[in-house]
């Protein structure tokens, strides 16, 4: 049986969307006399719009094509040609840095600088908070 989301519940939520990861915002609602399973607060903030990533500051190639409506083979090779710094994850696996991925964005090669302007503002905004 599904129960309804409150409002408070809702604001709860939106409030902590870009904080916390799924886990804490649960442990949060259950301090405050709510109680959630881990799914439906990550289903809740999919459809709310918000990322239900367990890790806020890290991205893989995919995650950052899908929101900023690239090919994912675009991201990697900017990846592989050295010009978004990553840390290895599990030997095969890149993560990238909000903080690695902001600097490449705000400092992109001359070649691709039209391309990087082009990119929709919001989508950037959603990833590493803006560029300004």
């Amino acid at each position: 049986m599904h129960t309804k989301w409150t409002d408070e519940e809702l604001a709860i939520v939106e409030e902590m969307a870009c904080l916390y990861t799924v886990k804490q915002i649960a442990y949060r609602l259950k301090k405050r006399g709510y109680t959630r399973l881990t799914s439906a607060i990550q289903n809740k903030l999919r459809f709310l719009g918000y990322s239900a990533r367990p890790i806020l500051d890290n991205y893989n190639c995919c995650e950052i094509a899908r929101v900023l409506q690239l090919n994912s083979a675009t991201v990697w090779s900017w990846v592989k040609k050295g010009w978004i710094r990553t840390t290895r994850r599990d030997g095969r696996y890149h993560q990238i840095k909000s903080k690695d991925l902001k600097q490449f964005l705000q400092n992109p090669p001359q070649r691709i600088k039209k391309r990087i302007a082009a990119i929709d503002k919001d989508a950037i905004e959603y990833l590493v908070g803006g560029l300004g």
